[in-house]
């Protein structure tokens, strides 16, 4: 079974929803979900937003986090997770921004990833920054899958993260 198989059998068991809100990867997430069979029991949406602009009439993620953190940063990355779960009825979300290619600010291959998810009225959401080498097909390819391998691993995570809020 090839690991994204293995990313649908597990949002199939554990009964989640997915969104991905992606702007490097272009994409390329909900993609290779596509290509599963089965997938659109647990692919609910997938929102591309590349511009500033989009992520933030899309998403509203705050030009401010932008302006103040940078588009590759994980705190932008955890507003357009916590948008696209709010401009959705998935439980669980991916988001994705970085760069392919090097800029003034940010070396290529620089991705971050936010998880959130949606537990009643509750949001969680943690975050990564991952630094991905090779060309620009190359590094979105890889991040693209990086971000939807990690889901099993994010989810626990976000689950211990819930439990400590609700113990509070």
């Amino acid at each position: 079974m090839q690991e994204i198989e293995r990313v649908v059998d597990f949002l199939q068991r554990e009964e989640l929803t997915l969104t991905t809100a992606e702007s490097c990867t272009c994409g390329l997430m909900a993609s290779l979900m596509g290509d599963i069979p089965g997938c659109g029991q647990v692919l609910d949406s997938g929102f591309v937003v590349y511009s500033p602009k989009a992520k933030n009439r899309l998403l509203k993620v705050d030009f401010e986090t932008i302006e103040r953190f940078g588009l590759t940063s994980e705190e932008v990355a955890r507003e357009i997770a916590i948008g696209a779960l709010n401009a959705s009825i998935a439980t669980l979300a991916v988001s994705n921004t970085g760069v392919a290619d090097d800029d003034q600010e940010d070396e290529g291959g620089t991705q971050c990833y936010a998880y959130a998810l949606m537990r009643g009225e509750r949001q969680v959401v943690v975050s990564e920054t991952v630094q991905f080498d090779g060309d620009r097909v190359a590094i979105r390819k890889q991040a693209a899958r990086h971000g939807l391998t990690q889901l099993p691993v994010k989810y626990a995570e976000l689950l211990k993260k819930l439990e400590g809020l609700e113990g509070d």
